[in-house]
């Protein structure tokens, strides 16, 4: 009779484990070119992802340390970056988040226009998801040729000439994409 209980909790309990990694999903923060700026509301905004994705710009290694010392942390460094963060940042990063394979990378262009060397990529790996930032346009937009959605998060920072800082926060659930908001953070001046 104790053999049968310990078994049938052992089952349970693998159950009950499956069930829980099933169910789990991964909340985005995805930001992009903050050039040495961090609005406050940043942190209000992100306090429930579980992590942030920077697409480029950071500006200097003090906004990747503000935000690492938030949540975990991934990115790519961008153009006006220097070695502080290509050091510590890849120039393209391609991983697996949950079902999801994700390919970022600053300079990438969206579809029908990406950037030299970006199609190919994304035909070699074949990604869900392409992250990009660099032109500060919120952007997102589906590959139906290449089967991928294209995210640009805009800008967050002060620099440039978009009008609106701007984040994205999504959920990845298994192999969906989903729950995409976007987020103003008020005007760039």
């Amino acid at each position: 009779m104790l053999c049968e209980a310990f078994s049938f909790a052992g089952i349970l309990c693998r159950l009950w484990r499956q069930t829980t990694i099933k169910n789990q999903m991964t909340r985005i923060g995805l930001i992009s070119d903050t050039h040495n700026y961090l609005d406050e509301k940043v942190f209000e905004y992100f306090k429930d992802v579980d992590e942030i994705w920077h697409g480029g710009d950071f500006g200097d290694a003090a906004i990747a340390g503000a935000l690492k010392a938030f949540k975990p942390l991934r990115g790519v460094y961008g153009n006006i970056d220097g070695y502080d963060i290509s050091s510590e940042f890849p120039e393209e990063l391609i991983f697996m988040c949950e079902e999801v394979k994700v390919f970022i990378k600053h300079i990438g262009g969206y579809p029908g226009r990406y950037e030299p060397g970006v199609k190919n990529t994304i035909i070699k790996e074949k990604p869900q998801l392409f992250i990009s930032g660099h032109s500060h346009i919120l952007k997102i937009m589906y590959d139906d040729k290449l089967q991928c959605l294209h995210i640009n998060p805009g800008a967050a920072g002060l620099q440039g000439w978009h009008k609106v800082k701007t984040l994205v926060r999504f959920v990845i659930d298994g192999a969906a994409i989903k729950n995409c908001e976007v987020i103003e953070l008020g005007k760039r001046g």
